[in-house]
C-alpha cells in the first residue's frame, strides 16, 4: 500500500525553517561551550553525582552541536529531533531536579525544569512532521 506524500504550504515549510533555527540557537552555541570548556562540563556533570562523566560531557557535546547543526540543516529531522527530546527530558531530571533543592534554588531550576520540557515538546513535532520542505530532508 503506497502511503501518500504530505503536502505542506509555503507558510509550514516556513515555521518549521524558522522553529528549526530558533532551537538550533539553544543548541549549538551551549554544545560549543560545552566543548571549549570541556574540562568545566566534567566538572559539573562530576558535581551532580552522574556516572562517567567524560562519556556524559561527550554525549552532550555531540547532541547538542553535532546534533543540533543537523536540526538546523533539517538533515535526519525526525530521528535528531527524537534523541534531542529525549536528552533534553534527561537534563530536565537530572540537572533541574527542582524537588531535591534546597528552597532557594526551587523557583529557578523548576523553571528551567518546565522549560526543557516544553522544548521537548517542540523536537517531538519535528519528530513527527520532520523539517518542513527547507530541509536537506525534502531535497
Amino acid at each position: 500500500m503506497a502511503t501518500a506524500t504530505p503536502i505542506t504550504t509555503p507558510a509550514q515549510d516556513t515555521l518549521a525553517l524558522v522553529g528549526r533555527i530558533l532551537i538550533a540557537t539553544l543548541f549549538i552555541p551551549a554544545g560549543w561551550g560545552k566543548l571549549m570548556g570541556f574540562a568545566g562540563t566534567v566538572g559539573y556533570i562530576t558535581s551532580a553525582g552522574l556516572p562517567l562523566p567524560q562519556v556524559a560531557a561527550a554525549i552532550a557535546v555531540i547532541v547538542e552541536l553535532g546534533l543540533g547543526l543537523l536540526l538546523l540543516a533539517g538533515y535526519k529531522t525526525r530521528i535528531v529531533a527524537l534523541v534531542m527530546a529525549i536528552f533534553t527530558v534527561a537534563t530536565a531530571v537530572f540537572f533541574h531536579n527542582y524537588w531535591a533543592m534546597p528552597a532557594d534554588k526551587v523557583m529557578s531550576n523548576q523553571m528551567n525544569f518546565y522549560k526543557n520540557l516544553a522544548i521537548a515538546g517542540g523536537m517531538l513535532a519535528f519528530a513527527a512532521f520532520g523539517g518542513g520542505r527547507f530541509s536537506i530532508d525534502r531535497k
